[in-house]
Order: C-alpha cells, then sequence, then structure tokens
C-alpha cells in the first residue's frame, strides 16, 4: 500500500461529521453531520453538491446505493429514508422499526436495504416496494450492525450482546456465533472478497474472522483507546481503523502488520472513507474538521 500523506483540512461548516462514504465512481463523498443532516461534496471539497434534510433525529448510517443514484440513511428517528442524490429530496421513507435504527446497507444488487436497530432486530426491505419483507431474530440486545457479504447471500450482524452473527439471507439460519469482544458498540465490515469480516469495539482490538469456519484468524492491536471505524481497502490489500486515541492506522491486511500510524490530533476520529481507488482516505473529526490523506 502507498505511504499516505496529509493533504487537506476542511472546516465541516460548524457541525461534527460523524462518518463518510465514498459514492461507487470515487467523485463524491457523502458525511454525517451532527446537525441531523447529510451533506454530499465533491472530492476535492470544493463544492457541496446537496444537503439532505428531513431526519429529525441523530443520523447513524447512510450507504450509496450500487449505481450511486441514491443514499439510504437511518436515524434515531425510528425511519429509514431513501434519496435521490440530484433532487437532493427524499424519495421513499421506510418505517417499522420500533426503536432507533443504528445501521443500514444496501444489497451488492441495489434490490434490497438490511436494516438493524436497538429492538434487536434485522430487517430486509424491497427498495422498489418500501415494505419490509423478512426479520432475522436471535440477538438479545441491540443490533449495532449489519453488513450484506460481496455476493449477496449472506448477512454480518453484531451486537451489543458481544456476539457477532452470520445469517443466510434465503433461509434466514444463523450460520455461526461468533464471540470474543468483551467491549460494547460492535460493529463489523466484510473483506472485498466475502471470506473474512472484521469486527471491533470498544476494546481496542480488531479481530479478523474466517466466515466459513466462523474462527478468529488475527487480531490487530495497536490501538489504546476504542476503537470507532474500520474498513477494507477496495482492493483488499489493506485495513483502516480510527480511535478515539486520534489516530488513524494502516494493516496489512493479509498478515496484520500495522504499515503507518496517519498523523495524531488530539480530536476523537468518529469514522473514516477510503475511495473505491485506494488514493484517498477522510477522516471525520470531533473537532469539526475533515482530514483528507493521499
Amino acid at each position: 500500500a502507498k505511504y499516505f500523506e496529509l493533504v487537506g483540512i476542511f472546516f465541516g461548516n460548524g457541525s461534527r461529521m460523524i462518518n463518510a462514504e465514498f459514492s461507487p465512481n470515487g467523485k463524491m463523498i457523502a458525511l454525517i453531520s451532527d446537525d441531523r443532516t447529510i451533506r454530499i461534496w465533491d472530492t476535492s471539497f470544493k463544492k457541496e453538491m446537496q444537503l439532505l434534510k428531513g431526519h429529525s433525529g441523530w443520523i447513524h448510517d447512510i450507504h450509496f446505493s450500487p449505481d450511486g443514484n441514491m443514499i439510504v440513511s437511518c436515524s434515531t428517528d425510528m425511519t429509514i429514508r431513501l434519496w435521490d442524490i440530484t433532487s437532493g429530496q427524499a424519495i421513499q421513507i421506510f418505517k417499522g422499526d420500533s426503536s432507533a435504527v443504528l445501521s443500514v446497507q444496501f444489497s451488492p444488487d441495489g434490490q434490497y436495504i438490511v436494516s438493524s436497530g436497538w429492538d434487536n432486530m434485522i430487517r430486509i426491505w424491497d427498495v422498489k416496494s418500501g415494505q419490509e419483507i423478512k426479520q432475522f431474530a436471535g440477538h438479545s440486545n441491540g443490533v449495532t450492525s449489519v453488513r450484506f457479504a460481496p455476493n449477496g447471500q449472506l448477512i454480518a450482524s453484531s451486537s451489543n450482546d458481544k456476539t457477532i452473527g452470520i445469517w443466510n439471507v434465503k433461509s434466514g439460519e444463523r450460520v455461526h456465533t461468533l464471540k470474543g469482544h468483551s467491549g460494547d458498540q460492535l460493529r463489523v465490515q466484510y473483506s472485498p472478497n466475502g471470506l473474512t469480516i472484521a469486527s471491533f469495539s470498544t476494546n481496542k482490538v480488531i479481530q479478523i474472522w474466517d466466515v466459513t469456519t466462523g474462527r478468529e484468524v488475527q487480531k490487530l492491536e495497536g490501538h489504546f483507546d476504542g476503537i470507532t471505524d474500520v474498513k477494507f481497502s477496495s482492493d483488499g490489500r489493506f485495513i483502516v481503523s480510527c480511535s478515539s486515541d486520534g489516530t488513524i492506522r494502516l494493516w496489512d491486511a493479509k498478515s496484520g502488520h500495522e504499515m503507518q500510524i496517519l498523523e495524531k490530533n488530539n480530536s476523537i476520529i468518529a469514522g473514516i472513507a477510503i475511495s473505491p481507488d485506494c488514493e484517498t482516505i477522510v477522516a471525520c473529526c470531533f473537532d469539526e474538521m475533515i482530514r483528507l490523506w493521499g
């Protein structure tokens, strides 16, 4: 992987940016703001392209559709919203969760949305109809994140019951239950090839799991405060993590070795995003700044 250097610091319009995601073509970046909006910028941060307003509660998660034309978001207001990027308008509002919605993502084919929240449930929604079509029950506490596997056949979930679930989308069967984290606020991410997942929590450790066997294969240790976000590069070669310790760390995905610590700052880093070409990293910081490495 390349050696990353700080190339820009941008002011977050007086609001904290909580997390970010690049569009599939890498030309836009969407940022969750603590003013309950989603801001879409060009990747040079010279132009704000859209301001998405409508949620009445904190926004927890966003995800671009595979074709890059829509964004799905979820919130403590118990709704999931589907936004048209061109118009900036909400074109669909999904209601059905009985508590805050914590995580949301499009399926790889763009036809479905998976969500999870404090009601311990995982839900699958049909994008066209806006109807809930399936539920997965099994966690005994809030489901803090859900992610489709790249092939769309499995879902990984994390919960405050300190377990990770691997679910078969078609049958609804819970294929594996992964245990090992001692901290709260678990989250998960699939690797690009779908063979492993990374999980992290407030216990300062990133764990890599084999999806087929359900066994832990690596531990990435180095952060000295709670980890707030972890992302795989699109080529699967490296992993990027950020933490309340104010650092961003790059890890070799194969060996698990720490490759680089990006410039430390005195602010909590809440979320990170890696561009599709693996050339740019964006970090959202609690000092209301957005930092860009390239």
